[in-house]
């Protein structure tokens, strides 16, 4: 199956080296460009790709807002936050509206196309080590939340182990081997954990981790 993905950037030149990228695979293609963030919006509702790679900082409509108005689609698909590390005060607005994590826009080329085929495979970002750290930044600079841990109660025991390992960014195989338990058994886990806490992705759960208490604002991951 070939992954569709639609590039949002007002920077052509950045465009045509991420398609020059991609396009160079065999289960990638680029289907579609956008210079702003009501375009992206546009093309992601008229073509339906899987992805869509946003930048944050665009005239009008920005990324954060474009990606919010995408995932409220009737099939959204995911979308990755193209940022700097300048920008990372918005990537936890990102996520929050829906992204599946972020791509640095320096990403080497091999990390931006493992980052599609993870993503759109269902699983978090790739960088997990970045994500982890500028998730806990995020979450240490940020006004603190109303107590959120009531959100738990539905969870079992073993349930709330999961969530708390991928809150410390833990991979499946990661995950797996700590408690013991297939890597079958941790996916069926977090697909029941994602169902009882209306999440959508991993990502969120990772906020909802932190914001629960369940890791400590700047904990080491």
């Amino acid at each position: 199956m070939t992954v569709r993905v639609v590039l949002a950037d007002d920077q052509a030149l950045v465009r045509t080296g991420f398609r020059m990228i991609l396009d160079e695979t065999d289960d990638i293609a680029v289907v579609g460009e956008a210079g702003d963030g009501a375009a992206a919006v546009e093309l992601a509702s008229r073509i339906e790709p899987d992805l869509v790679l946003m930048d944050v900082r665009m005239p009008g409509v920005d990324g954060i807002e474009a990606t919010r108005r995408i995932r409220a689609l009737p099939a959204p698909p995911k979308v990755l936050i193209l940022t700097t590390f300048d920008l990372d005060e918005y990537v936890y607005a990102g996520l929050r509206a829906g992204a599946s994590g972020f791509l640095l826009k320096d990403t080497l080329a091999a990390e931006l196309i493992s980052a599609v085929r993870v993503v759109t495979s269902g699983e978090a970002v790739a960088a997990p080590s970045v994500t982890r750290r500028l998730i806990s930044h995020f979450l240490t600079t940020m006004p603190a939340e109303p107590n959120r841990s009531d959100r738990l109660g539905a969870l079992t025991n073993r349930e709330r182990e999961v969530l708390t390992l991928i809150a410390r960014g833990r991979s499946n195989a990661e995950i797996a081997l700590e408690l013991h338990l297939s890597e079958g058994t941790v996916k069926t886990h977090i697909g029941r954990i994602l169902a009882k806490l209306g999440l959508r992705d991993r990502v969120q759960a990772v906020i909802l981790g932190y914001e629960c208490g369940l890791v400590s604002r700047g904990e080491a991951t």
